[in-house]
């Protein structure tokens, strides 16, 4: 079984993709493949720096992810570059890892699942929910400023339609337990559906 997890920035993807692994799910996660994996491949780097030369660091070569993002969330000709840059090898390694397991329990972060049309990657979708002033706050004590934080957001399709379009619906705007009950109901309730 595979979960897509989505939901907006700083609305706690991440944390439910934790959650589900203290399920016994299997987790994928995106924004880490991408930093760690993506962004050090060679041609990445190079095409990168290309575009943007001040987007990799000359000392280490490694792509400065800030720098990056101030470049493509400004620009929409940009963005869509990087994603056809980016994208094709994140989904790459999206099925090496789930062929080590197919018949595993798997959640994958997937932040622009409804955006690209990845719904037939899944075998359920589940969107995790918060009201924007969360969603605004939790962005800020991870450094990154209100007008930046706005950038990125408006770029992501409204968190209503992500709702509207997800098979399970989880509401980060309690407490840590909250989120974590919620969790545990629905991976026992696949768990025992399956």
């Amino acid at each position: 079984m595979i979960l897509g997890l989505t939901g907006g920035m700083g609305g706690g993807k991440t944390t439910a993709a934790r959650l589900f692994e203290e399920e016994g799910y299997r987790r994928i996660d995106s924004d880490a493949l991408v930093r760690d994996e993506v962004h050090g491949q060679p041609e990445v780097v190079d095409r990168i720096r290309r575009r943007f030369p001040d987007a990799v660091d000359a000392a280490t070569g490694r792509v400065n992810r800030a720098v990056l993002a101030e470049h493509v969330f400004s620009d929409d000709e940009a963005l869509a570059w990087l994603e056809d840059l980016i994208l094709p090898r994140l989904y790459a390694l999206w099925r090496e890892r789930l062929a080590t397991a197919p018949d595993g329990r798997w959640v994958v972060e997937a932040p622009l699942l409804f955006e690209k049309g990845l719904e037939n990657w899944f075998d359920f979708t589940v969107c995790v929910a918060t009201s924007s002033a969360n969603q605004l706050a939790r962005l800020e004590e991870r450094g990154i400023p209100q007008a930046l934080a706005g950038q990125r957001i408006s770029r992501q399709l409204p968190l209503a339609q992500k709702l509207e379009r997800a098979d399970f619906v989880l509401s980060n705007d309690g407490t840590p337990e909250a989120l974590r009950q919620q969790v545990k109901r629905l991976a026992r309730s696949l768990m025992a559906a399956r």
